[in-house]
This record gives structure tokens, C-alpha cells and sequence, in this order.
């Protein structure tokens, strides 16, 4: 029986890898924490290095919770899986929009709604919003210049409907002119500049993978890492805090807790999930686990580990998409709120009848490229910056745009019926010259016909600009077990385990990560040092 169980470690472990190296290479720690559970206190011989508080991560929610602690007095060393030109998570590369309410009472009503149906712990909500209150003052603390809307206006709420929506107010950076500085890694350079000023050490390329426990009081005293592909032990004298974001970029875990074949982010690559396996490990409780600001669609090169971000549509409207069965699912210009879409009073995440092709013709292909750098954020655009050609044909000679001289052609090259999607393509071209999308109501000046040869098929697949879910934790930013006792000094802020369960409001994820920041950096800072 043993044997058995080390066969099916040793196999889930070579997946693991090899997914990874798929991908680009980015993957999972080679000392996989998952497989062997938590480390014990006992089993450490000598400490490689040792701070007060020990963060994972460099995202907002890392830099903040430093930051914090650092003003308290404590010395904190960071521990970061990416190499320096690729750190800051998905803080880095995201609006750099925080939301900040001016309304206490209207935020709570707001987040309420926003939980509807999956409801959150009222005393989360108003932690939470305690902080994001505040936020603009905190960040004018550091040495950031806020921009800061006046409030009553629901333009900025991803739900304008909800109640409370009014609160729903966007802080940005000054951009030196008077004007909210978006995207560009703005905030986020701030924060790192702040942590910098303060001299907090940073360990780049040196993954967590498992926490070290005391088995008799369940403490975490301290973090295993990989550094050189070789283990360090490294000694957290009050706490540790995980802010190493969510799983986006682990095709198992999306399987197991998004029910999707597959899916990749918009932003960093490096979010593998790791955090969320060291604290099961340790035996946290997890929640929100299926929730996402997701998934909308998009292309991931062979070989990347990251999609492009955006659908990635011919600029003439001559395109259409379709599901595995060569017939179209939606109006391909649907709105989405972060993934999520209208439903007969209600809102879904959005369909992914996989396989899905965006199927266009010659004429289509000459409009422009499918993909440009402009816009301000997201993986591509900031940090890897792949350039699409003008006309698309470099990218039809890399084998990337399906090529063929017929619809009947193309089908078959695609896996699609060819009965199927020769039907699909003739009654959209009968809707295009009535002007008038009689299945998906696509309005008539995003319309045209598909009839100019040679034709091309882009495959589109789910993208995420995070997952939510993670470890249970409470409003001291405490890590839960699954009976709602804190692990004793261990900590967690960012998208890992986030307050969102279900409807996800823009810009929040930046706020959780300056709030639950905040809250884990001051409580963690408070407690007394094990030795």
C-alpha cells in the first residue's frame, strides 16, 4: 500500500514538472511541500537566516504588511519565487486603482450585496472597510500623491445596481499633472520604493515551499525555501505572512476547484498556488476556492506562460466564435464584469464550451493585428511585451492562426464539424447582410460577413486576472483551521484567500491587499518572539 502511495506521488509530482516546463518553465518549487507535509520544528538543524517576520511575496499585500512592520520596529526579510525583473505579482501589473469609499456604512451595504448568496463574515466586512477608509491617508503616510474622487458617484462600481454601489470610489497615484496615474506599475513602484527607503530585505528567486511547525502548540516558526536548488531554513521570530497570491497558473488546481480544463492569467505567471499547499499543509482551512475575477478569453502563445490578455478580435467585426461543436455560444460583445455576465437576473461566469476558435476571413485578417501594447496593464503589456504583427501573418506563419481555403478546410484542421460550422458561418452571414443578429442580438455596426478566402481560426481559451480562494482567514488577517482556530503566528493578505466570494468589485483586490496588508503587518509585528 505504501508503495502505491509513493508511486502516485512520484507521478503527480513528474505532472507537476512537466506542465510546468510546458509552459514556459516558470512551474512549481523542485521541493514540492504538497508531497511530504509540513516540516516539524525538531527536524531543523541550523537556521540559514532569520527575521522577526518572514513575508511571502512582493505584491502590494507583501510590500504593505513590510512596510507596516518595518514602521513598528520589526525586521522583516521577504522571500520572492520570481527573479527581480519579474517581481510584484499581479500588483505590479494590474489598473493600479485602489478602491477607497468615503462611506463606511455604504461600502458594508455594498459588500454585502456584492457577497449575495455567499455570504462573508460580518465582522471581515467591516475590517476590511475600516482599512479601505483609510486608505488614501495611509498611502499620502508613505509618501504617495492621491487622487481621490468625490463620492456619490456610481460610475467606478462593477455592479451600478447593488445598493451601496455609490461607494464604490477609485483612488489613484498624482501622474505629476493633476491626473490619476493608471496602470504602469505605478502604486505598485511606490510601495517598493517605500519598502527600499526602509531597507527591508528582499530574497529574489527563493521560493517558499513548506513552513516549519511546532507539533505541540501548532506555531509556525519559521519557512523552508528553495535558493540555488538548494533548501535554506529561514527563522520567523514572531510570524510568517503569505501574500503569495492565487493559483492561476496551475492547470491541476484550476481543474480541481474552477471545474475548467485549463485556463491561464492575464497577469503574473509566477502565481502557482504555492502558499495555499503550505498552509493545507500546516492544516488550514480554505476558502472561497471556485471564485475568480474571470475567466474572459484570450490566446496563450505555445510556449508562454502567460495569455495575451483581450480576445483578440479583427478591428472590422468579421469574426465570430464558436464552441467545440462549430456553432456559436454568445454575443461575442458581451459585457463582462470581471468574468462575470448578465443571466436572467442573476450573473454566471462566463461560458467556455471548449475547444473555442474566433474564426475570421482574409478581409478580416487585413484589418490590423488581433493584438496590439496598448492599454496600461497586464502581463504582456508591462513586463514581456510580445509585439504582434501589423498584418497577423507572422504570427499565421508560426502556426498560431489556423489557416485554410475553405470553411470545410478550416473545420477539419480545427477539430469542428464541418457540416456544423459551414452552417454556423452561412446564417451568420445571412444576419450580417439583414443587419440584424437574430440568435445573439450583436449589434449591426460590430457585424460583418465572413466570405473572403483564405480562412483563419485563432483558439481562445479562459484566462483569469486572478482566483480569489485560499486559506480561511480572520480579521486579524489570522490563518483558520478548518474549526476556526488561528494557526498560531502564521498570517495571510492579497488575492490568497481573499474576501471575495463571489461578485468582485475593480480595483478591490489592490485595496485588500493595503488593508489585510495593513492588519497582518500590525498584528504580526504585536507578537512576542518564540526565542
Amino acid at each position: 500500500m505504501e508503495a502505491k502511495k509513493q508511486n502516485s506521488r512520484l507521478t503527480r509530482r513528474d505532472f507537476l514538472k512537466a506542465a510546468a516546463a510546458g509552459t514556459g518553465g516558470v512551474g512549481l518549487a523542485k521541493f514540492d511541500a504538497a508531497q511530504s507535509g509540513p516540516a516539524q520544528i525538531g527536524e531543523v538543524r541550523k537556521w540559514d537566516y532569520e527575521a522577526g517576520i518572514v513575508v511571502l511575496g512582493t505584491g502590494g499585500a507583501g510590500l504593505v504588511t513590510a512596510i507596516v512592520a518595518s514602521d513598528l520596529g520589526v525586521d522583516v526579510l521577504m522571500l520572492e519565487k520570481a527573479k527581480e525583473s519579474h517581481a510584484g505579482g499581479n500588483s505590479r501589473v494590474s489598473m493600479q486603482g485602489v478602491w477607497c469609499p468615503l462611506d463606511f456604512d455604504k461600502a458594508m451595504t455594498y459588500q454585502r450585496a456584492l457577497n449575495d448568496g455567499y455570504p462573508v463574515p460580518e465582522d471581515m466586512i467591516e475590517a476590511y472597510h475600516r482599512y479601505t477608509t483609510k486608505i488614501p491617508e495611509f498611502l499620502r503616510k508613505i509618501g504617495g500623491q492621491v487622487i481621490q474622487p468625490a463620492s456619490g458617484d456610481a460610475s467606478r462600481a462593477e455592479y451600478p445596481e447593488f445598493p451601496g454601489a455609490d461607494s464604490a470610489t477609485i483612488c489613484f497615484l498624482d501622474d505629476g499633472k493633476g491626473q490619476p496615474a493608471r496602470g504602469f506599475q505605478r502604486l505598485w513602484t511606490m510601495l517598493k520604493n517605500a519598502a527600499d527607503k526602509r531597507r527591508i530585505k528582499i530574497m529574489y528567486e527563493t521560493p517558499g515551499i513548506e513552513l516549519i511547525q511546532d507539533p505541540k502548540t501548532r506555531e509556525i516558526r519559521g519557512v523552508i525555501a528553495e535558493r540555488q536548488g538548494k533548501k535554506i531554513y529561514v527563522k520567523a521570530k514572531k510570524a510568517v505572512v503569505l501574500c503569495t497570491g492565487g493559483f492561476e497558473n496551475n492547470q491541476e488546481m484550476i481543474r480541481d476547484y474552477l471545474s475548467m480544463p485549463c485556463g491561464y492569467p492575464f497577469g503574473t505567471p509566477y502565481n502557482t498556488g504555492d502558499g495555499i499547499k503550505m498552509a493545507m499543509a500546516v492544516g488550514s482551512d480554505l476558502w472561497h476556492m471556485d471564485s475568480l475575477a474571470g475567466p474572459t478569453l484570450s490566446f496563450k502563445p505555445p510556449h508562454f506562460d502567460f495569455a495575451l490578455g483581450g480576445a483578440g478580435s479583427p478591428r472590422n467585426g468579421g469574426y465570430i466564435w464558436v464552441a467545440k461543436d462549430g456553432t456559436r455560444f454568445i454575443n461575442e460583445n458581451t459585457p463582462s464584469r470581471h468574468g462575470k455576465i448578465a443571466y436572467h437576473g442573476t450573473f454566471i461566469q462566463f461560458p467556455t464550451p471548449l475547444p473555442i476558435h474566433s474564426i475570421f476571413d482574409e478581409t478580416a485578417r487585413k484589418s490590423g493585428p488581433l493584438f496590439t501594447l496598448g492599454g496600461n496593464m497586464g502581463w504582456n503589456t508591462i513586463i514581456e511585451r510580445y509585439k504582434w504583427s501589423d498584418d497577423n501573418s507572422v504570427e499565421i506563419a508560426k502556426g498560431w492562426i489556423t489557416k485554410a481555403d475553405t470553411i470545410r478546410e478550416l473545420a477539419a484542421k480545427i477539430g469542428k464539424n464541418p457540416d456544423a460550422l459551414e452552417k454556423t458561418i452561412t446564417r451568420w452571414n445571412g444576419s450580417c447582410a439583414a443587419g440584424n443578429d437574430s440568435e445573439f442580438g450583436r449589434a449591426a455596426g460590430r457585424m460583418a460577413p465572413i466570405q473572403s478566402p483564405p480562412y483563419y481560426a485563432l483558439e481562445l481559451v479562459p484566462t483569469f486576472t486572478n482566483t480569489q480562494g485560499g486559506p480561511r482567514r480572520n480579521r486579524n488577517a489570522q490563518v483558520l483551521d478548518p474549526y476556526g482556530r488561528p494557526i498560531p503566528r502564521l498570517y495571510s493578505a492579497g488575492e490568497l484567500g481573499s474576501i471575495w466570494s463571489w461578485h468582485y468589485q475593480g480595483a478591490g483586490d489592490f485595496a485588500e491587499c493595503i488593508a489585510f496588508g495593513r492588519i497582518a503587518g500590525e498584528h504580526a509585528a504585536a507578537e512576542r518572539p518564540w526565542s
